[in-house]
């Protein structure tokens, strides 16, 4: 069986450092440079020939360098006459690039698909795409791994009798009401609009949640609007303690600090797929994703079901 190689962007090393502890194998050197007209060059510095080679990097800011990046990595890879390449994206940002709901509008989901697949990409591993059907963009297989079970297992041994998940809105019901299902409990939803000047109105919640201890999940955490918008709906309601959870903690500005201090909202939950700007702190929980990318990433080299990962 050919061996293993793991690289890593700049992205988020200490991720990369992590899946590769769990398999068990050292992660490959890479060296960026950037030549005096600002443009990046990339150097595997590991043999790639016939090797299953795995790049691991999240869209994360800067993304547009994270993403050039990425790609002069895979195509370093492919022409290093690597076996296979697979990209590994925890958290594919342009997957909020998902339809034309205007006149004369990108859909960079797509088209930063076919990037990867010209880079040279054989396959793909990402974690909770923002829509289902950014899977559809992709040409090359794809691995879609959810952060359910992780996140759950924070909350393992808690009595949950009076809890209830909430969706912020609709879109997110489905997800919603797995990770329910995986805590035992009841699920609500809000029924959210978003206008053009990027204002969120949650104008009712769809579920009984007065009186219960609340567990707001959502696929990412970005400003925080929605959030902030759900928690005072829920509050009008009289719930009793409010929670927050996401797989892609993004947190841009001064999110994260105005969640955790936040009157209402008791702890925030996320994992660690993007890396966490000002490390952890007090009121905030980080769930290590390494070792479902890489159980995932042994199930791909090995021929295996990634499927069955979410069975148990």
């Amino acid at each position: 069986m050919r061996e293993i190689v793991l690289f890593s962007g700049s992205a988020h090393p200490e991720l990369a450092r992590a899946v590769a502890g769990e398999l068990g194998i050292e992660l490959s050197p890479t060296r960026t440079s950037r030549f005096s007209n600002d443009c990046l060059e990339v150097q595997l510095e590991a043999n790639c020939r016939q090797r299953d080679v795995y790049v691991v990097q999240p869209l994360v800011p800067p993304v547009q360098e994270a993403l050039v990046e990425l790609l002069l990595m895979v195509d370093a890879a492919k022409h290093a006459s690597a076996g296979r390449v697979t990209a590994v994206v925890p958290h594919y940002a342009y997957a909020r690039s998902d339809k034309k709901d205007t006149g004369r509008i990108s859909i960079g989901g797509r088209l930063v698909a076919d990037l990867l697949e010209t880079a040279g990409a054989d396959h793909v591993l990402a974690v909770t795409l923002h829509s289902p059907q950014v899977h559809g963009f992709f040409r090359v297989p794809v691995d879609h791994l959810h952060a359910l079970h992780q996140l759950a297992t924070h909350f393992a041994g808690e009595d949950l009798s009076n809890a209830v998940v909430v969706s912020p809105d609709l879109g997110y019901a489905k997800p919603a009401a797995a990770f329910a299902r995986l805590l035992g409990c009841s699920v609500a939803a809000g029924a959210k609009q978003r206008f053009p000047d990027d204002r969120v109105v949650i104008a009712d919640i769809i579920g009984e949640v007065t009186g219960k201890d609340v567990i707001v999940i959502d696929d990412e955490i970005a400003k925080g609007s929605t959030v902030f918008e759900l928690v005072a709906r829920l509050k009008e309601l009289r719930v009793r303690s409010v929670r927050v959870v996401c797989t892609h903690g993004i947190f841009a500005g001064d999110a994260l600090d105005r969640l955790i201090k936040h009157p209402d909202i008791d702890e925030v939950v996320c994992t660690d797929t993007v890396p966490l700007r000002g490390g952890p702190r007090p009121g905030l929980s980080v769930i290590s994703i390494a070792p479902a990318l890489a159980t995932a990433i042994r199930h791909i080299h090995e021929g295996e079901s990634v499927s069955a990962l979410f069975q148990h």
